[in-house]
């Protein structure tokens, strides 16, 4: 039986339809709803956030460096400044793959393995975003073009001109003046980020680092509006940097030179000291090197050459060498015995070559084995006398020895801004029982009494006991800056721009009159028929008062002499001498060591002779007007 025919059933069709409009529409209405809601939450509620946004990719605000506070020398030599050159750098942020563009550097310039290893190393520095990383500097003309036609190669790439520091006087004042340096990963962990925003060096050593507060300056800022592509369209805002201050040292062009000069190429360290303020006039340890290698980062090979050398050329053997002060250290060793009460000037010692302790065998020999005889204080500083000062030191005792060295600043800091210094050692009870876990011996009072044994002092501090020698016991810390801006050290510890370091008390002795007879003694190692340094003093054209000294490297057994043939060049003794000059008014202190140089009146006494001279002496030899003694000292020295 055929199947009925079924008919289309319109009206359901059409149920049908309305229903599929009706949820159409209304997933329409829901999802118009949804855009509407959005687009309220986007405009209306969150408008400020993301205007902010839009704001920031069409408005950078970029930093601008401070220029770097120049330095000069005390007559207005410029010894760091700043000096324009062009610089390649790299901006990570718009790159893209970075690690290509610096092969591709590398490719362009033909430049080594080294070279790119040390570009991924400078990108990698944590900086601010979308700050550019200078990788290369002191671009060439030829560099310069070669990144100019590849430009469309090397996205986030550009060539700028900036100011980089140069020491126009080279080596003369690498270990005063320091140097500056590429910031590093620790350093940059602790300097403030906004402060040093832009800027890639900073102070590494002497006085660059120790003022680099002052140098820096304040950081500036600009508002750019960019394009898409980070290209800067206009300027929007402009705040200028603050540049850092100007610094003028104490020191002296001329005078530096002419320290160098006497030095020569021996190994050693001079350093001069205007008694009367404490600041620094010649700082020389040699031999030096080029402070410039390292201003953009030196080179591993010529690092190597310099770390390795033998001679340790960046070794500051003015702050950082320890040695044994040896006869240099006698004059305070006599003023603490006449102030102590425990000798008078008057006092004699009979020498015969040697000194013994009671019901004790072993000699401690006198540099002059035959002995001088009979010697007073006088002749003993002349001479150098070792046996009468070993029976000083003996009747002193370790405990006033210490106390008085340490005032003349021996085994303690003395500087006010020279940070590297070393603290040598002034030995004590105390300090040997700490150390060594030993009791303190007799036998040791007396080697202290000549300044050899445990005892260590860096040549500015025999520096500063001979200012304290010069200018009786008037305390002023050794410096280099002379001023800042025209603010003198003071001033800007006064306004805490610097940390303040006041001098210790100054030396009062209980007969001010002792330091007249110390700096007469003093004067006859130079001048005196039988004085160590006389050669010296026979050329003199004023009057010097001094004291030379030796330094023993290695230990010579009892009984035997000292011979030099026996000995590899850099084991021989140290040579010596401080001096302080015109002994009348004095207005300069000297002290020198040089390094296995045996004698102190033979090799280091002309050193100090020339380095006064240059100070002193004018243009026809003569001592300069304003040298010259007050009217009352002379009159006074005609007296006596």
């Amino acid at each position: 039986m055929p199947e009925p025919i079924r008919l289309k059933d319109h009206e359901k069709d059409a149920r049908l339809v309305r229903a599929r409009a009706v949820v159409g529409a209304m997933a329409v209405l829901l999802l118009s709803l949804v855009l509407v809601a959005r687009l309220y939450y986007l405009q209306v509620i969150q408008y400020e956030h993301h205007s902010t946004l839009a704001e920031n990719n069409r408005i950078h605000v970029q930093p601008i460096p401070p220029n770097r506070g120049l330095i000069f020398d005390r007559n207005g030599v410029i010894l760091a400044d700043n000096r324009p050159s062009f610089s390649l750098t790299v901006t990570r942020e718009r790159a893209g793959d970075w690690q290509k563009v610096l092969d591709t550097i590398v490719s362009v310039l033909e430049l080594g393995e080294e070279e790119r290893t040390l570009f991924e190393k400078r990108v990698r520095q944590g900086r601010r975003p979308f700050e550019p990383v200078p990788v290369l500097f002191e671009l060439s003309e030829e560099q310069i073009a070669r990144i100019a036609v590849n430009q469309f190669l090397l996205p986030g790439v550009e060539v700028a001109a900036q100011l980089v520091r140069h020491y126009p006087q080279g080596e003369h004042f690498a270990h005063s003046v320091g140097y500056v340096g590429r910031i590093n990963e620790r350093e940059l962990k602790k300097l403030d980020p906004v402060d040093y925003s832009g800027t890639h060096h900073i102070g590494k050593t002497g006085v660059e680092l120790f003022y680099e507060d002052l140098l820096h300056g304040q950081v500036g800022y600009e508002e750019v509006e960019t394009n898409a592509r980070g290209r800067v369209l206009r300027v929007l805002k402009h705040t200028d940097p603050v540049p850092g201050k100007d610094l003028t040292l104490s020191l002296d062009l001329n005078l530096q030179k002419a320290a160098e000069a006497a030095l020569g190429d021996r190994r050693g360290a001079v350093i001069a000291i205007d008694p009367t303020s404490g600041g620094v006039l010649a700082m020389i340890s040699q031999p030096s090197f080029n402070p410039n290698l390292f201003v953009t980062g030196i080179s591993i090979k010529d690092y190597a050459a310099l770390r390795d050398s033998i001679d340790r050329p960046l070794y500051n053997r003015v702050l950082r060498g320890i040695y044994p002060p040896g006869s240099t250290i006698k004059p305070v060793v006599a003023l603490a015995g006449l102030d102590s009460g425990v000798v008078e000037r008057s006092t004699r010692v009979f020498d015969p070559g040697f000194y013994q302790l009671p019901n004790v065998k072993h000699k401690y020999r006198n540099w002059n084995r035959g002995g001088d005889g009979w010697v007073n204080m006088e002749l003993a500083i002349a001479r150098s006398n070792d046996t009468y000062f070993y029976s000083l030191a003996h009747r002193m005792g370790i405990d006033r020895l210490h106390r008085y060295l340490s005032h003349f600043g021996i085994g303690q800091r003395v500087s006010l801004d020279m940070f590297e210094e070393a603290a040598g050692l002034m030995p004590s009870r105390e300090w040997k029982r700490v150390s060594r876990r030993q009791a303190w011996y007799p036998g040791e009072t007396l080697i202290t009494g000549i300044g050899q044994g445990y005892m260590l002092a860096t040549p500015l501090q025999l520096a500063q006991a001979t200012a304290l020698l010069a200018n009786k016991g008037k305390w002023h810390r050794p410096r280099l800056l002379m001023k800042a801006d025209g603010l003198s050290p003071e001033q800007l510890m006064a306004s805490g721009l610097l940390a303040a370091r006041p001098a210790p008390p100054d030396i009062q002795l209980k007969d001010p009159h002792n330091w007249d007879l110390i700096n007469s003694d003093m004067q006859q190692v130079v001048h005196g028929a039988r004085g160590t340094a006389h050669k010296v003093g026979a050329t003199a054209r004023y009057r010097i008062a001094g004291k030379s000294g030796t330094a023993q490297v290695v230990a010579i057994r009892q009984g035997e002499k000292y011979d030099r043939n026996k000995l590899q060049e850099r084991h021989r003794d140290h040579a010596l001498f401080i001096a302080f000059a015109p002994a009348e008014n004095p207005q300069i202190a000297v002290a020198v060591m040089v390094e296995n140089g045996e004698s102190g009146s033979g090799v280091a006494a002309p050193v100090a002779k020339q380095v006064m001279d240059a100070w002193l002496l004018d243009e026809k030899g003569r001592l300069k007007a304003r040298f010259a003694a007050p009217p009352q000292e002379l009159a006074h020295d005609n007296e006596r």
